[in-house]
């Protein structure tokens, strides 16, 4: 008997061990991951200001700075991962639409189409999207080591009220200015007959990602807003830390 008890201790003691590790492991890999992609976005930010005031080249804004809004854009489908293996609590299916629209949007038009890339609305949705992936990633690094400055906070669950109206606005309008393209050039269209006996038009599709945004953008805004009360409560006042 008392083997057994004994036995069941040291499993229970190299169970926690264990445990202890993989936390350990996890926190690691999040704070290099976080970290990797708020001087990541930063450096687009660094990239966007710099186009439009001490740049001297002939290049477009995507040619200009394409390469890394690519890879880090592009890396946020790991925190879909993330949260579907329960290294992070979010939910699944809000994470996945909220990275899916950013790739749609730079892989399957400003990628995919010649004319997203001259929309005004690309300027619009990098200067959104890099402040809050700044402010949103590096809040996650300071979270992970428990040393988050109120004022992080504040801005973590504040700049979205602006900025995500003016991120999906310029997001929209990208996929205005590629849907024109998609429906004169048929690209990435399947068509009757067919060896998959299937049809698929892009330029419908692209339609039907922008009419999602009127039922879906609402009910992530006011999930924001949920979150925002549930930290902060109801007001606009940054307390001091």
């Amino acid at each position: 008997m008392k083997k057994s008890t004994s036995e069941s201790v040291q499993k229970g003691e190299s169970g926690a061990k264990k445990s202890r590790e993989q936390s350990t492991i996890s926190k690691l890999y999040l704070i290099l991951y976080n970290g990797g992609q708020t001087v990541g976005w930063s450096y687009i930010l660094f990239l966007l200001i710099s186009y439009y005031t001490i740049n001297k080249s002939n290049a477009t804004l995507w040619e200009y700075l394409g390469v890394p809004l690519l890879i880090f854009q592009n890396g946020a489908v790991l925190e879909i991962v993330h949260a579907a293996i329960g290294i992070v609590r979010s939910n699944v299916m809000i994470t996945t639409f909220q990275v899916f629209s950013r790739v749609m949007v730079v892989c399957g038009v400003l990628l995919a189409t010649p004319t997203a890339i001259y929309s005004p609305g690309l300027p619009l949705a990098l200067l959104a999207w890099s402040i809050t992936e700044i402010i949103r990633y590096g809040f996650y690094v300071l979270n992970i080591v428990k040393h988050v400055p109120h004022f992080v906070t504040f801005l973590r669950y504040t700049t979205f009220i602006v900025l995500y109206p003016i991120g999906v606005t310029g997001e929209l309008l990208c996929f205005y200015w590629a849907q024109s393209y998609a429906k004169e050039n048929t690209i990435w269209t399947l068509e009757m007959p067919n060896a998959v006996n299937a049809t698929f038009n892009y330029f419908y599709f692209l339609w039907m990602i922008m009419l999602a945004y009127i039922p879906l953008f609402p009910m992530m805004y006011m999930h924001m807003v949920s979150q925002r009360k549930k930290v902060l409560g109801g007001g606009l006042k940054c307390k001091s830390s």
